[in-house]
This record gives structure tokens, sequence and C-alpha cells, in this order.
């Protein structure tokens, strides 16, 4: 599998936020970050997959 690496230029309160939420879980930032995104995309895709099923039998 391939890998790439993705810069970011954030606010440093962001920063620390991200810092604070990640020790919370015994996480890097780094390990927050991309567990997010992961979530967060998982979450579109089943909330789509719902939407579509709601179409399908006449719920929506």
């Amino acid at each position: 599998m391939d890998s790439s690496v993705l810069s970011l230029r954030i606010d440093g309160d962001l920063l620390d936020r991200l810092r604070d939420h990640a020790s919370k879980r015994g996480m890097s930032v780094q390990d927050y970050v991309v567990r997010t995104l992961i979530r967060d995309d998982f979450d579109e895709r089943f909330k789509t997959a719902v939407d579509e099923t709601e179409k399908f039998y006449g719920a929506a």
C-alpha cells in the first residue's frame, strides 16, 4: 500500500486543543486526527446508506 505525507499549518490554539483531546485518549495528535477523519468518513457513508434505504422504502 502506498503512503503519502500530509502537512498542515494550523493555529496554535487549535493545536493545543487537538493535543488535549488526543492526550485524554492516550493518542498522538497524528493518530487522533487520522482516527477522526476515518470516523467522519464512515459517518458520512453510513448516513448516505441510511438515506438511500429510507428513500427506497418510502420512509423519507
